[in-house]
């Protein structure tokens, strides 16, 4: 344990080991010079202090207990209250400008209100939303009032395939109210462990969604009668909601590359690629086969009223400008 003042003059609250402040820690730091309790003999400081307080310096002693009793009582306040300011305002501050730092600088290209707006709500009900971390929090979405980029590693892909991805693109951002920028080309292959902040890669912003034509082989997932696979990472500070920042869509290559050989290929391999955006804006399968979010495709190419009221949902996502 220390002592009780500091170099600069200012009181000290003492500690036990266990962390703890004792009763007997706040009393001094409060300026209560009573005598201690036998099992405790005072500190070398403090015994000096009573022997050299005389009857001629009672004024100066006065004021100082009041300035010692003052500066306790904001030491005791900011001992309660500072952990919980720390980790809500101060460290989420601090954590994009420290070494290997895994989140980037908060508020990049955040606007003041919703970039766009979703379409009215169709009133069905034939949607489940994927569960969110948080038993207070109904769902998980993407910031409405920041835009959602996203990239395509080209390798793979079947000819004729990245106007399907445009066209998937700007059916969910029509149907979610929310804005994507498309960012080009990326060498960056599909990972189960992907980092949400790749700044080397992408600068210093959350990762762009990443769309990837690939294997069975890089991507095991895609084995068997698994045409894709889609979803998000979220990222959360003290005191506001979760917020989607980074997501992924994995196509297998070679097994689209046979359904667009059919009549109305590029139609269900556009539908496809709806159901997996569906995935990363945060719907998961529904057990309606009319749904275009049924987890097998029964002949649909376009969302239903059920995929639609869902995705309207989803893009009335709180802003978190502070991510």
């Amino acid at each position: 344990m220390g002592s009780d003042s500091g170099g600069d003059g200012l009181p000290r609250i003492r500690r036990s080991p266990s962390g703890r402040t004792p009763q007997w820690a706040i009393d001094e730091a409060l300026g209560k010079l009573q005598d201690p309790d036998p099992w405790r003999s005072p500190p070398v400081s403090q015994v000096s202090a009573r022997k050299t307080i005389g009857r001629k310096n009672v004024s100066g002693r006065k004021w100082r207990r009041r300035a010692a009793t003052v500066l306790g009582i904001a030491l005791v306040v900011g001992l309660y209250f500072t952990p919980a300011l720390f980790d809500r305002y101060v460290l989420p501050a601090a954590l994009p400008y420290l070494p290997d730092a895994k989140v980037p600088p908060s508020g990049f290209e955040a606007a003041s209100a919703p970039l766009g707006i979703p379409p009215a709500a169709s009133g069905s009900t034939a949607y489940i939303l994927q569960p969110s971390p948080d038993p207070g929090q109904r769902f998980v979405a993407y910031d409405p009032c920041r835009p959602v980029h996203y990239v395509v590693r080209p390798d793979n892909a079947p000819p004729g395939t990245e106007r399907l991805i445009e066209q998937a693109v700007s059916m969910v951002s029509a149907a979610s109210g929310l804005q994507f920028v498309y960012d080009g080309a990326t060498d960056e292959a599909p990972s189960k462990t992907r980092s949400t902040y790749q700044p080397d890669r992408y600068g210093k912003q959350w990762a762009p969604v990443l769309i990837t034509w690939s294997t069975p082989e890089e991507s095991p997932d895609l084995a068997g009668k698994v045409a894709g696979t889609g979803g998000s990472a979220y990222a959360h500070i003290p005191g506001e909601p979760y917020v989607f920042v980074a997501g992924q869509v994995t196509l297998d290559a070679p097994g689209l590359r046979e359904i667009l050989a059919r009549t109305d290929g590029s139609l269900l391999v556009r539908a496809i690629i709806l159901h997996e955006l569906a995935h990363v804006l945060g719907l998961d399968h529904v057990d309606d086969p009319t749904q275009l979010m049924h987890e097998e495709n029964s002949g649909q190419f376009d969302f239903a009223a059920g995929d639609r009221a869902g995705l309207a949902l989803l893009g009335t996502g709180a802003c978190v400008p502070r991510l």
